[in-house]
């Protein structure tokens, strides 16, 4: 949820007792990096969802990859580093926030705030062990009406060192749109739980009108595309 406290979200009692330990995964990367790095080229993959919600309910529960307080679907548990806690505040350009992760951590601050549409930022320090495949750049979260709903975008950059891309480009671009997926469900999660708590507080003969913001129905569009 973006508010001015700090954020903190342990996730201590969710970390999978399966994920790869961090000495064999490091191994893993620096062999994959020597065999397939080359020079960097900028990707980008974007992905985009449909809710049942204000703009002011979606932008009140925007919240970080690191934020998520969800087990991470397989796929990211198995081939990245796992997410722990986050610490610093994102309602403000220049701001900082500090993602602690079981492998290491990265630090991203605040370029852009544009209430309740545009949130970016940047990463400036990356210390996950996986330096030598790729580099998180930056992203952003748009928000826009869309019809009845509220659209979300979320755009991911980065730089990539693995080639060939036709090979490596497909499977970074999973990963990301797992993340993206995983970062949505969170939000939806939140809209929901909000949602449950205002209807405890109507009376019980009362009989809904329309969907819960948030609700059931929502439409992912993913993108991709690299320079």
């Amino acid at each position: 949820m973006i508010n001015g406290r700090d954020i903190e979200v342990r996730m201590g009692d969710l970390i999978p007792r399966t994920r790869v330990p961090h000495k064999r995964a490091a191994r893993l990367y620096r062999f994959v990096s020597r065999l397939f790095a080359r020079e960097a080229v900028e990707e980008t993959i974007a992905t985009r969802v449909s809710f049942n919600a204000s703009l002011e309910a979606l932008w009140s529960h925007v919240m970080l990859y690191e934020e998520v307080p969800k087990r991470t679907p397989f796929l990211l548990r198995a081939l990245l580093p796992y997410p722990v806690r986050t610490k610093g505040e994102k309602t403000r350009v220049g701001a900082t926030v500090r993602c602690i992760y079981k492998e290491g951590y990265l630090v991203k601050r605040i370029t852009a705030v544009e209430f309740p549409y545009y949130l970016e930022f940047e990463v400036i320090e990356q210390h996950l062990g996986i330096e030598g495949c790729a580099r998180t750049v930056g992203g952003c979260y748009q928000i826009s009406a869309c019809g009845g709903a509220t659209e979300v975008e979320l755009t991911t950059n980065y730089r990539a060192y693995l080639r060939p891309r036709s090979f490596w480009l497909p499977l970074e671009a999973l990963l990301v749109r797992q993340l993206h997926r995983h970062i949505l469900r969170g939000i939806r999660g939140a809209l929901l739980s909000k949602s449950s708590a205002d209807q405890r507080n109507v009376s019980e003969s009362a009989e809904p009108q329309c969907p819960a913001p948030g609700g059931v129905r929502w439409k992912v569009s993913p993108s991709c595309s690299h320079r």
